[in-house]
């Protein structure tokens, strides 16, 4: 028994022996194949990390920056409007414009004053408490408080135009903005100052005579007026002048920026100014303001741009309209083109020459291809193009969705037509409407490249905010297409439409256009508007 007992012990030991054997040759050969595998395949890891990640990689690529380069403060409660800190999130790339590090600081600054000077501050209290009418006279010492009291009116661009021009002249003559309610700006406007509002108290005392007489130019504290009059008097500051920088104002009232205007003008507690036009490029002819939005905008062609990323937050309303239609129709496109339509006539509707034009224009540019002859066989997964169209009118968008539904392009990309609305009437001053308006604006900025008609506000608001240098439509002549069909801007910032003829002293009787190489004549409003180009 004891050799039967010794034998089978060795053999359990040789058994055992050869399993080790076994077992660390398979443990080698598994770790060998592990290494090569790791070291052979450089994508093992990328792979690997794409799995994981999966959009948020994507999003890495493309880092979100809420505050959009220091533009925007962090003192906002996000959910209050969700449109200010995430409107980044549904632009393709981050604006190639930054703001300056001066336009930072200069807007950090304005908002502690907007804080110390704005509604139910004391020094507000103080300032309407001296503020009556005609015949009295403001002190020689104004104090820290000067305000400029915006007049809602016109349409949604003209009003979005002159916010944003009223707001710059405030920052570089440190006023503050106060805004007029009455158009209910608060329904598709955030607030956006912290700690205190731009709005005007509805208790303002010139409130109701403002809508009992209506300022214009027969207003006897017009400042155009007086200067026609010869009733500015340096030693007589009245307590408030009224700017008349309308479509039908006169030179004498386009004047107000100019250098010795300026002068005067400081001295004047209170401003009310009733605007419908883009003035911004008119103060660049002012020699103190220069140095200042040189500073400010270093691309001069940004101005509009940088303001409306600060001022205009749609409302969390309008941000949902705004996101679902982009969700819905625009974020899945491989690329998107806005196209808006505006017809500057009486009898304004579908016309075919404007058809043929649109057509013609994003043809030619490009933007969209051309019809194929015959069916192709697509063996592949097509490209699509969304095309949004925005317009009173829905026959465009829908001819436009009929032409490619019914025959193939010819690059075999698949393009899609979408319109938000399309309620025929403008009807501005209707809450809904308005706020349709705005939600169609940022849809429109939110695309790759965009057509929009010339002299349009709205368009001039869309492509500006988007950072979009437009293809414009000329004007048409009667009902023939204008030939050609569109030209492409230079530049991204609005026209003012109605400019001063001239410059300030020294360029008086020189041609306004002519002044400064980055002050040009419009693309759509060739012998009459302005526009700022970057220097090149």
């Amino acid at each position: 028994m004891y050799h039967k007992f010794q034998i089978s012990a060795k053999v359990v030991r040789s058994v055992d022996l050869k399993m080790k054997i076994l077992v660390t040759v398979l443990f080698s050969s598994l770790l060998i194949w592990f290494i090569m595998l790791l070291s052979s395949s450089n994508n093992f890891k990328n792979h690997f990390l794409d799995d994981i990640t999966n959009e948020d990689s994507k999003e890495a690529k493309t880092p979100r920056d809420k505050l959009l380069g220091g533009i925007l403060t962090a003192d906002f409660d996000e959910g209050s409007c969700l449109s200010r800190y995430h409107k980044s999130l549904l632009y393709r790339q981050p604006s190639p414009y930054k703001p300056s590090e001066y336009l930072v600081s200069k807007l950090r600054s304005y908002e502690r004053l907007h804080r110390r000077c704005g509604p139910d501050t004391k020094a507000y209290k103080k300032a309407t408490g001296n503020l009556v009418l005609d015949e009295n006279y403001a002190s020689k010492s104004v104090g820290e408080c000067r305000y400029i009291v915006w007049i809602a009116g016109y349409g949604l661009g003209n009003r979005m135009l002159t916010l944003a021009s009223v707001f710059l002249y405030a920052l570089l003559t440190e006023r503050i903005i106060l805004v007029d309610n009455s158009k209910d700006v608060n329904d598709i406007l955030c607030e956006p100052f912290p700690g205190t509002s731009w709005l005007l108290p509805i208790d303002f005392p010139l409130m109701k005579y403002t809508y009992a007489y209506r300022y214009n130019k027969q207003y006897a504290r017009c400042y155009g007026t007086m200067v026609n009059n010869h009733t500015i008097n340096s030693t007589s500051i009245p307590q408030h002048l009224y700017l008349h920088n309308l479509h039908d104002s006169r030179d004498e009232d386009k004047m107000f920026f100019c250098e010795k205007d300026q002068i005067f003008m400081n001295k004047v507690p209170w401003l009310i100014i009733q605007a419908n036009v883009y003035f911004v490029p008119s103060l660049w002819f002012n020699p103190t303001f220069r140095p200042e939005l040189v500073k400010l905008f270093p691309q001069k062609d940004s101005v509009f741009h940088h303001l409306a990323s600060y001022l205009f937050h749609p409302t969390n309303q309008v941000w949902g309209m705004i996101t679902r239609h982009y969700h819905a129709h625009l974020s899945r496109a491989d690329e998107t083109l806005g196209i808006q339509i505006r017809v500057f006539r009486k009898d304004a509707g579908y016309f075919q020459h404007v058809m043929d034009q649109i057509v013609s224009c994003t043809q030619r540019a490009k933007l969209l291809p051309e019809l194929a002859t015959q069916e192709v066989n697509m063996s592949y997964t097509p490209k699509v193009k969304a095309v949004l169209v925005t317009s009173l009118y829905p026959e465009y968008s829908d001819n436009l969705k009929n032409m490619y539904w019914e025959r193939p392009s010819s690059t075999g990309e698949i393009i899609e037509v979408n319109q938000p609305s399309g309620e025929r009437v403008q009807q501005t001053d209707k809450k809904l409407h308005d706020q349709k308006a705005l939600a169609e604006i940022y849809l429109l900025s939110l695309t790759d490249n965009i057509v929009t008609s010339s002299w349009s506000t709205f368009g001039y608001v869309a492509y500006s905010i988007g950072g979009l240098k437009p293809w414009l439509l000329h004007r048409p002549k009667g009902n023939k297409t204008p030939e050609p069909p569109c030209v492409r801007s230079t530049s991204l910032e609005p026209c003012y439409l109605t400019p001063p003829s001239h410059g300030c002293d020294a360029d008086w009787g020189k041609n306004s256009a002519k002044i400064f190489p980055f002050v040009k004549n419009c693309e759509d409003v060739i012998y009459s508007g302005l526009k700022l180009h970057d220097e090149l």
